[in-house]
């Protein structure tokens, strides 16, 4: 499985959210996923909320338009929304 996230979706790979309890927390919900697959994100979609490569979860990559174009290809089946 692989994961790009787009537009303010790149604010959940944010590392060290802090949510109350019973909040959902998407850092926390992106480690199953990078077990079994990548995470990626658009780096002009980060440079826009002023986010940095180092802000981002472990094992989360900021990505490229290039990237995302191969793993859809790569792809059998596609997920948005």
């Amino acid at each position: 499985m692989r994961v790009f996230l787009m537009g303010d979706s790149v604010m959940c790979a944010k590392s060290g959210q802090l949510t109350p309890q019973g909040f959902y927390n998407i850092e926390r919900m992106l480690k199953p996923v990078l077990r079994h697959g990548q995470v990626a994100t658009c780096g002009t979609c980060m440079e826009a909320r002023g986010m940095t490569p180092d802000m981002l979860a472990e094992s989360v990559h900021k990505g490229t338009l290039e990237e995302l174009a191969d793993w859809t290809l790569w792809s059998d089946r596609i997920l948005t929304f």
